[in-house]
């Protein structure tokens, strides 16, 4: 932890350099024409803020992160912005954290935006696509290709500032208790997959079921859902799914490259002062890079650990996989043809994928190809 405050630090001080010369209102604040004594009486004040999840508390990863941010942000401004993190269902349900910020019930949430999918065709956009960028590439959209600028603008209206706030990476095909052989398999099949990937999934044949993390064991158990997917073996294992699945496959196809959001409830954001505003926001790029880093630590003990207890890895048969990228390409074509925000969105998207596949082709697949 001492590392990552270091680390956020630093990048606040950048952070507040550069803000300090460009546009606050490009970043989501505007602190308008203030006086020297109104400046240092918002120096003084103390910001108690709330910070509502759709993650269970302290749930490895998901859950932490925004307990370590909070932890940041309290160093970082010492003590002048505390942030309390509430879990899921504490004060509200997972999949209410966007209306609980939106209405200021919180100040703060830390969810994934393809939850959203209902309120705006083109929020799963900025979690992942199938198929799409991975978490490199997420990145480097969001922050250098005008991602991000187009996340604030669609979250605009429902009074809410976006922010990436990290990555788990690419994901785990999924759990299952059958064996998937041909893409007659997923006919009958009801999964817990959310966002983009659910939409392919039901198209391919199957039942898309949305739910938050802390309901799928459960459901698994009790026969209520057929199949799930969640993260990755750190996740998969900490909720015990090799209890009740015995299939683990992969890859990801869904979830290449998964962002996970803060969001801010942009009028409360208005009244912190700006170098508020610089820690708020390093805090959560350090949180961002920090979740990634994870697990790709802990991906590979965990996936050790499953094997050991005789979970049965297996890749997705070439037929299914063939199936399922040709599903998405139709998928992707009708969301931008029923909604102008989504083609807006993912025609940015799209062409930054197929800027930077052009030199990844050179550099980390030819790498990855070389080195294994």
């Amino acid at each position: 932890m001492n590392a990552l405050i270091k680390a956020a630090a630093l990048c606040a001080m950048m952070t507040l350099l550069v803000s300090c010369g460009g546009n606050d209102s490009a970043q989501g604040h505007n602190s308008g024409q203030i006086s020297a004594g109104q400046e240092a009486s918002a120096q003084q004040k103390v910001y108690n803020w709330k910070l509502v999840t759709t993650w269970p508390k302290n749930f490895p990863g998901l859950g932490v992160a925004p307990e370590n941010f909070a932890k940041l942000v309290d160093r970082m401004s010492n003590g002048r912005l505390k942030v309390k993190v509430y879990a899921a269902g504490e004060i509200v349900p997972a999949l209410e954290v966007f209306s609980a910020v939106s209405n200021g019930t919180a100040e703060m949430g830390h969810g994934a935006a393809y939850y959203w999918k209902g309120k705006m065709p083109a929020a799963p956009l900025f979690t992942s696509v199938p198929f799409g960028l991975n978490a490199q590439e997420m990145n480097g959209w969001l922050y250098h290709g005008g991602g991000l600028e187009l996340w604030r603008e669609l979250y605009a209206p429902y009074n809410l500032v976006p922010m990436p706030a990290g990555n788990t990476g690419i994901q785990m095909g999924g759990w299952f208790n059958k064996e998937l052989n041909t893409i007659a398999d997923f006919k009958g099949l009801k999964m817990r997959i959310p966002g983009l990937g659910g939409e392919v999934f039901t198209r391919a044949g199957g039942t898309a079921v949305n739910m938050p993390g802390g309901e799928i064991y459960t459901s698994l158990q009790t026969g209520v859902i057929d199949a799930a997917e969640w993260v990755a073996p750190y996740n998969d294992l900490a909720f015990g799914f090799n209890n009740v699945a015995k299939y683990y496959y992969y890859p990801g196809w869904h979830e290449p490259g998964p962002t996970i959001e803060l969001i801010i409830n942009k009028e409360a954001y208005q009244t912190l002062p700006d170098d508020l505003v610089a820690i708020v926001e390093s805090a959560a790029r350090t949180i961002n890079q920090d979740m990634l880093d994870e697990y790709t630590s802990r991906n590979n003990a965990a996936l050790k650990m499953l094997k050991e207890k005789g979970v049965e890895i297996r890749r997705y048969p070439d037929e299914v996989w063939n199936v399922l990228r040709e599903t998405t390409k139709a998928v992707m074509e009708e969301n931008a043809n029923k909604d102008e925000m989504f083609k807006k969105v993912y025609a940015s998207y799209d062409a930054y994928r197929k800027s930077v596949n052009a030199y990844h082709q050179i550099s980390e697949r030819a790498y990855y190809d070389m080195r294994d």
